[in-house]
């Protein structure tokens, strides 16, 4: 990446450069995807930039690196490449299956992954950036940002492969499960989709233990 000014660096790494300042040079961003759809798994990912994209910036394309849901799906697909191609960044990602959401709940097995991703990141992260709330579960320091996908780049990062990630697999469900529009709705409760709930039943990847699939499979029986 060629070097520019810090200066006129986004002010996206500003949660970066703090902790740069305070000695820190390994920070992880991490997100998840799919906390509340009624099937399907939930994804969480860890993006560490290195010092230089921190003090130097992005640029270019990558300056509109933001939440993923505020990105459309051709942009998200193009920053996947970008940011798993990118020289010195590190990254990781988890995936946490619907019989664990089911057995542990939703919030715990979103922290387990998020614990996941982090763990499998090659580096020694010695600080993680959290979107939203504190994760009291998390093995290393913290900084929780409400917002934080669209405060930070790290988190951003995350956001995207954890949503890229999800998606695909959704997409491929949609394939194995006919019928219940995972490829549209990525497992939410759309209308679309309880209407094929209601009319099919739950699927091997519908949650048991949200309240929509709970009641379907009771009328059932």
């Amino acid at each position: 990446m060629a070097k520019k000014a810090a200066s006129t660096s986004p002010k996206r790494f500003a949660y970066e450069r703090e902790l740069l300042g305070r000695g820190c040079t390994v920070i992880a961003g991490v997100d998840e995807a799919g906390r509340g759809p009624l099937a399907g798994p939930v994804v969480a990912a860890a993006v560490v930039f290195t010092v230089d994209h921190i003090t130097l910036g992005l640029r270019g394309e990558w300056k509109a690196l933001n939440d993923s849901k505020q990105l459309t799906e051709k942009q998200r697909e193009r920053f996947y490449e970008l940011i798993t191609a990118e020289a010195g960044l590190q990254y990781a990602v988890a995936i946490v299956d619907v019989s664990t959401i089911d057995r542990i709940n939703i919030l715990q097995a979103t922290h387990h992954a998020m614990n996941e991703a982090l763990a499998k990141l090659s580096c020694q992260v010695q600080h993680v950036l959290v979107d939203g709330l504190q994760v009291k579960s998390l093995r290393w320091p913290q900084t929780p940002i409400v917002k934080g996908d669209s405060l930070s780049y790290s988190i951003a990062a995350a956001s995207v492969l954890a949503k890229v990630t999800r998606d695909r697999l959704m997409h491929a469900y949609d394939a194995e499960f006919p019928g219940y529009g995972f490829a549209s709705h990525k497992g939410y409760g759309t209308e679309q989709h309880l209407a094929a709930l209601a009319q099919q039943g739950p699927c091997a990847i519908h949650r048991r233990s949200f309240a929509p699939v709970r009641m379907e499979q009771q009328e059932l029986f």
